[in-house]
């Protein structure tokens, strides 16, 4: 089936455009918050590889007008009222001192990475792009996440996945896979929940 057919025929893009969120992805994060309580009012949260932007939208409703969202893409995002957007490379020094300027020294409470490589169609390649995003997400945590606060971050499984799980698991208290009924079954995209870093 070619992109734009499955888009048609997809039940969550549909749900998207009827619920005013930029894509899909919002219902993953939705989810992931129905089982693992992410948010709460008034939160400071981190969102990399933020465009189009409905992590951001989701990020908002839930922590409320006391709460701030920062986001950062390598892609352009159009303005959502309420995000302090960042475009650049998440991998250059710049965008990073950008950011990490926003933050303004506070603490995250939430980071979400949804960072993905642009896909080549070699998987070897491809894997070893998405691990790197994935070890760059969680090192940006090590040094922003609060003492009670939680990472959030897609990897794929394959090459360098278990390693990065057992990372994870003696960094964080509490460690957790998920899938999202958001996700497309034939993708091999998980979300690592990580609670409690220990320091």
């Amino acid at each position: 089936m070619d992109w734009k057919k499955r888009q048609q025929s997809d039940p969550y893009v549909k749900r998207a455009r009827e619920a005013g969120y930029r894509a899909r992805a919002a219902f993953k994060l939705l989810e992931l918050d129905e089982k693992d309580r992410l948010f709460r009012p008034g939160q400071f949260v981190v969102d990399l590889g933020a465009a189009p932007g409905s992590w951001c939208q989701v990020a908002l409703e839930k922590v409320g007008p006391r709460g701030r969202v920062v986001a950062l893409d390598i892609l352009p995002m159009d303005p959502i009222e309420g995000v302090v957007f960042i475009e650049g490379d998440f991998r250059e020094d710049e965008p990073l001192a950008a950011l990490e300027d926003a933050m303004g020294g506070r603490r995250a409470d939430l980071v979400l990475s949804d960072m993905a490589p642009n896909i080549s169609g070699i998987g070897p390649a491809d894997q070893a792009r998405s691990m790197h995003l994935a070890e760059l997400a969680a090192a940006f945590a090590d040094d922003w996440l609060d003492d009670a606060g939680t990472f959030v971050v897609k990897v794929f499984q394959g090459e360098g996945f278990d390693a990065f799980l057992a990372e994870l698991k003696q960094k964080y208290a509490v460690v957790r896979i998920r899938k999202p009924r958001a996700s497309r079954a034939e993708s091999r995209e998980v979300y690592i929940v990580a609670g409690r870093p220990r320091r």
